[in-house]
Order: structure tokens, then sequence, then C-alpha cells
């Protein structure tokens, strides 16, 4: 029997040049790489469903949103994440340096997952929490049909703020309002 090898760093920039090669993608959680599975017809559809009202909310202003397929760094735990959703307002975002990786989003959203929604609501969260620009965090529920939004109060702590299938969603940091059905409009099963 052999013993274990010792495990050799796998720092940052070195993801982020593996990672241009591969396949599919990959998050990055402190030297270790995690391959991110495909999503459910329910969690696309949701998802979808959000960015285009997200986009077209968004269109004329800073603010932009990116679905899916746009990193985002978090420095601080030396971290890249994939967010189902996230809008960047910063125009540190906008430069040619940032075209694959955004560290400054004012919103991000994860919709949930039975596999992935301890660790959405745990350990992403608490690493996302370390993002200064970050004013909201939103957890959607499939399974629930509610958003639960996570607000940064003027004193830096985290507000929970639910809403359910027959309210109306709002982000305060884009200033925008939806009602939740459209969000689950199309989800199927889950």
């Amino acid at each position: 029997m052999s013993l274990p090898q010792a495990k050799i760093p796998f720092g940052a920039d070195d993801y982020l040049a593996w990672e241009q090669e591969q396949s599919c993608r990959y998050e990055y959680i402190d030297g270790e790489v995690f391959a991110m599975s495909g999503a459910s017809d329910a969690h696309g559809t949701a998802a979808g469903n959000l960015f285009a009202a997200l986009h077209t909310f968004t269109r004329g202003t800073p603010c932009k949103p990116f679905i899916a397929d746009m990193k985002v760094q978090v420095a601080a735990a030396n971290s890249f994440y994939y967010p189902d959703i996230l809008v960047t307002c910063d125009p540190r975002d906008r430069t040619p340096d940032a075209s694959h990786v955004k560290q400054h989003p004012r919103l991000i959203v994860e919709v949930l997952s039975p596999s992935t929604e301890a660790y959405d609501r745990g350990n992403k969260f608490a690493a996302y929490r370390q993002l200064d620009a970050l004013q909201e965090y939103a957890l959607v529920s499939l399974e629930a049909r509610r958003i639960e939004i996570f607000r940064r109060d003027a004193t830096g702590h985290w507000v929970l703020h639910p809403f359910a299938l027959d309210e109306s969603l709002e982000l305060a940091s884009l200033d925008f309002r939806c009602p939740v059905a459209e969000i689950f409009e199309g989800v199927e099963g889950e």
C-alpha cells in the first residue's frame, strides 16, 4: 500500500489558465477544483426567467446581468464560483481584464437544488459575504416556490426578506420588482 500523495497547491492563476482548456466548468475553492454539474429543466427555466427580467430591466443602465457561465472571484476566500445569476454595476467589472471574471457583483442569485442547497446557504454564502460590493444574495427554491433575499443592511448585517409565490419580489439593490409567480412560470416538477 502506498502513502497518499501530498497535495500540490493549485494557485488561482493556474486554475484560470487550466480551466480555459477544459470542456466543462469548474469552481475553484482555496486550491481545489470541483466540476459543475448540469442543471435540470426547472432550474434552467427559473434562472432564465429571472435573468430575462433583469436583462430587460437593466438595459440602458450601468448594470449588467450574467447567467451561469460568468465566474465571480472572492479573493478573500481564494475562490471562484459560477453563480446562476450575477448582476454587476461596477465599472471595474467592465474592463477587458474582467471579461471572464467579475469581482464586484451587487446581486448574486443561486437556484437551489437538493444536492447544493446546504452549501449555497452555508459555506458559499459565507464566502460571498466577503464581497464588499455585494448587497443582496437571492436563493430561489424550486421545491417551495419561494425566493429568499438576504440583504446587507446599513450596519453590515444580512437580513432575510422572504417572498412567497403570490407576492412581488423586491431587489432593493437594483430597485427591481416583479411578481414571484413570473420567476416560476413554466417551471415543472423538480
